[in-house]
């Protein structure tokens, strides 16, 4: 056995408290890995539009996420269509009530506060009621902790945790990380990580080498 189908979207036999992501998220601008999954005892099915907020597509910036990610109920992406023009004495938005307030409005103000992409790598663990921020890069291996506000990059296999997030410490050694990273065992096909789980879920790196 290699473990369930990435397509199947319910893969907790059949309870819809859990999905498989890509099973669920059907925007073009919305991209995530096999076997990454959003748990929610209510709205799990939903996350696209519960949890990915602000998110619209004349923007056009996109949110990835990699494969084998956990992500707690409640967590959620701001998108870069929350931000307001900074360019100004003020930060309300006229232009979008209309009724005369439109007029002269600079889109290119507005796009000055947009930071790009939210990407989020591999085997990424997102506690409950995690916020990213938008253009956030979330880096293979990372963990945030519940309740963090992220606004800034995380990098690899660090533990996060704070609002704004902080990283408390590194999962693993320099050494390790850069290993493991080089090993990114989440690219491997499923009948290879099925046949070293003891490997992949071990803390003995040169087994887990030599399985590659």
């Amino acid at each position: 056995m290699h473990g369930p189908d990435p397509s199947t979207r319910h893969p907790f036999a059949g309870e819809a408290h859990t999905v498989f992501l890509n099973t669920v998220v059907t925007r073009a601008n919305i991209e995530v890995g096999d076997y990454s999954y959003y748990h929610d005892p209510d709205h799990a099915a939903d996350f696209e539009n519960r949890n990915v907020l602000y998110h619209f597509d004349f923007i056009g910036d996109r949110l990835r996420i990699g494969r084998f990610c956990a992500l707690a109920t409640g967590v959620r992406f701001i998108m870069n269509g929350a931000n307001h023009p900074m360019t100004g004495f003020s930060t309300y938005p006229f232009a979008i009530f209309g009724q005369g307030r439109e007029k002269d409005f600079d889109m290119a103000g507005l796009a000055s506060s947009h930071r790009g992409d939210t990407l989020v790598g591999n085997d990424v663990w997102i506690g409950r009621d995690a916020t990213i921020l938008p253009g956030v890069t979330v880096c293979d291996g990372a963990v945030i902790g519940a309740g963090a506000v992220v606004a800034s990059d995380v990098p690899p296999f660090a533990i996060v945790a704070g609002n704004p997030a902080r990283v408390v410490r590194m999962r693993f050694d320099e050494a390790t990380v850069d290993a493991l990273l080089d090993i990114a065992w989440w690219h491997w096909p499923a009948e290879k990580i099925a046949r070293n789980l003891d490997a992949i879920r071990g803390a003995d790196l040169d087994k887990l080498a030599q399985a590659r």
